[in-house]
């Protein structure tokens, strides 16, 4: 799986080691950090684009991420392509949450739902929360889900 920074820059060890390397430096510097992820899609003809995100934030000074895309040509309803952002989601904030457990780094988990009902996305809220607290994540929708429905958006956009 391949992850860049926002610049683009590929990142050549692996994303456990990225992280930890930057949980390390940024505690050092003395901020107080918190990782939210989140995924987003975006439909392009016959090929859909997946952009999961890492967002590591720090308390008050701002944040930067990692990202990872793909593409898909599987043809999915918008409930199955929001429950495929969440469990792109979940693997991601599964593979590193140890880490985070590790270093004391609250994380969350961020999906691009609508918790407005008059929106088709609002069709998986109560499945993508369910799957997102059963695994033992904290969970945001829209509007508080910024990693998905922010960062995520501008990276498959």
């Amino acid at each position: 799986m391949t992850w860049k920074k926002f610049s683009g820059e590929v990142i050549q060890s692996s994303i456990l080691e990225e992280i930890e390397m930057a949980i390390i430096r940024e505690t050092e510097n003395g901020y107080k950090l918190k990782v939210c992820i989140g995924t987003d899609s975006q439909v392009k003809g016959t090929i859909t684009d997946f952009a999961t995100v890492i967002v590591l934030l720090r308390e008050h000074h701002g944040g930067f991420m990692y990202i990872h895309q793909e593409k898909s040509s599987q043809q999915v309803s918008i409930k199955e392509r929001m429950l495929m952002e969440v469990q792109k989601s979940i693997e991601t904030a599964y593979s590193i949450c140890d880490l985070l457990d590790i270093y004391d780094v609250a994380l969350e988990v961020h999906a691009d739902i609508n918790t407005n009902p008059s929106f088709k996305s609002n069709k998986a809220l109560n499945d993508a929360m369910g799957y997102i607290l059963s695994m033992g994540f904290i969970f945001k929708a829209k509007p508080e889900a910024f990693a998905s429905s922010t960062c995520a958006d501008k990276m498959v956009h």
